[in-house]
C-alpha cells in the first residue's frame, strides 16, 4: 500500500522534472507557467486530498493524546488504566484459571490482579504514584525539576513499602514476591536509569517493579514453571501407576504359582489314579477269564 510519504516524494520528483524540462525548453524561467504546472500536478496526483486526510489523522492523534494525558493526571482514572492494561496482558498470555482480577485473596486482601503460580499467588499492584513525575517532566526550571524528582522517588519508596507489607505473606499463600506495575515504559526506564539501587533494594525484599514489556516476559517464565510442574506431576503419576501395576503383577504371579502347584499335584494324582484303575481293571479281567474257563 502506497503511503502519503511515498506520494509526496513522487510528486516532488515529478515537479523537479517539469521544472528542468521548462528551463531546458525555453531557456528561461516563467513563474506563471511553473505555477500552472505545479498546480496541475498537485490536483492530478490527489495530494490535496491525501494531505487533508493526514491532517485529520494528526488531529485525531492529538486529541487522543490529550485524552490519555488527562486520564494520567487523575489518580483514579490512572489506576483504572493500569488495571485495564494488566487485565489485557494477563488475558492475552494466560488461561482464565491461572489469574484473577480484583479478587479477595490472602486473608481478605484485594490486589489489582494476581497470578496463580507454582510458588504461590503472585500479586500485582497498578496504582503507581505518577503525580510528581508528571510535574518533574512538565517543569523547565532545574531546581523545581530536582525537587519533584526527589518527591517522586519518595512516593515510589512509600508505594513499594505498602506493596511489600500488603501482598508478600507466604504464610497466607502468596509467593515470596509481588509486582508493582507501571503502565508506562518511559517511567520504567527513568526509574531503571535514575533509581536503579532503589529498585534493586526492593527486589531483594520481594517487590519487583515491572512495565508492560517486562511483565509479559516474566509471565512467560511463570508459564514455563507451571508447565514444568505439570510435566513433573504427570511423570510422578505415571511412575505411581507403574509401581501399582508391578505390585498387582506380583500378587497375580504368586496366585498363579500356587494354582500351578495345585495343577501339578492334581495331574500327578490323576496319573496315580489312572495307574491304580488300570491295575485294578487288569485284575478283574483276569478273574473274569478264570471264571469263564
Amino acid at each position: 500500500m502506497i503511503t502519503v510519504t511515498e506520494i509526496l516524494l513522487v510528486a516532488v520528483v515529478v515537479l523537479l522534472v517539469i521544472l528542468v524540462y521548462v528551463v531546458l525548453a525555453k531557456g528561461r524561467i516563467d513563474s506563471k507557467e511553473i505555477e500552472c504546472a505545479i498546480s496541475n500536478v498537485w490536483r492530478g496526483s490527489g495530494l490535496d486530498e491525501q494531505i487533508g486526510k493526514l491532517a485529520v489523522f494528526a488531529r485525531d492523534i492529538r486529541d487522543d493524546y490529550k485524552s490519555l494525558e488527562q486520564m494520567l493526571r487523575v489518580p483514579v482514572q490512572r489506576a483504572s488504566l493500569g488495571e485495564i492494561a494488566i487485565e489485557q496482558i494477563l488475558s492475552d498470555q494466560l488461561p482464565a484459571d491461572m489469574f484473577g482480577i480484583r479478587e479477595r485473596i490472602l486473608a481478605g486482601r484485594v490486589p489489582d490482579a494476581h497470578i496463580k503460580s507454582t510458588v504461590g499467588l503472585i500479586c500485582i499492584d497498578s496504582k503507581f504514584p505518577l503525580d510528581n513525575y508528571r510535574k518533574m517532566i512538565e517543569t523547565e526550571e532545574a531546581g523545581e525539576k530536582e525537587t519533584f524528582k526527589r518527591q517522586f522517588l519518595r512516593d515510589v519508596q512509600g508505594h513499594l513499602n505498602k506493596i511489600a507489607e500488603d501482598y508478600i505473606c507466604p504464610q497466607c499463600g502468596s509467593a515470596e514476591f509481588a509486582f508493582a506495575f507501571i503502565p508506562s515504559e518511559s517511567v520504567y526506564y527513568f526509574l531503571v536509569t535514575e533509581a536503579y539501587e532503589l529498585l534493586r533494594s526492593y527486589t531483594s525484599k520481594g517487590v519487583q517493579v515491572v512495565s508492560p514489556l517486562t511483565l509479559s516476559h516474566k509471565i512467560e517464565l511463570i508459564k514455563a514453571g507451571v508447565r514444568a510442574r505439570k510435566l513433573t506431576e504427570q511423570a510422578e503419576k505415571i511412575r505411581g501407576d507403574i509401581i501399582r501395576l508391578s505390585q498387582r503383577f506380583n500378587e497375580v504371579d504368586k496366585s498363579w504359582q500356587v494354582f500351578e502347584g495345585h495343577l501339578r499335584n492334581a495331574a500327578q494324582k490323576a496319573k496315580d489314579l489312572d495307574r491304580a484303575y488300570r491295575e485294578l481293571k487288569e485284575e478283574f479281567d483276569q478273574i473274569s477269564r478264570l471264571s469263564g474257563s
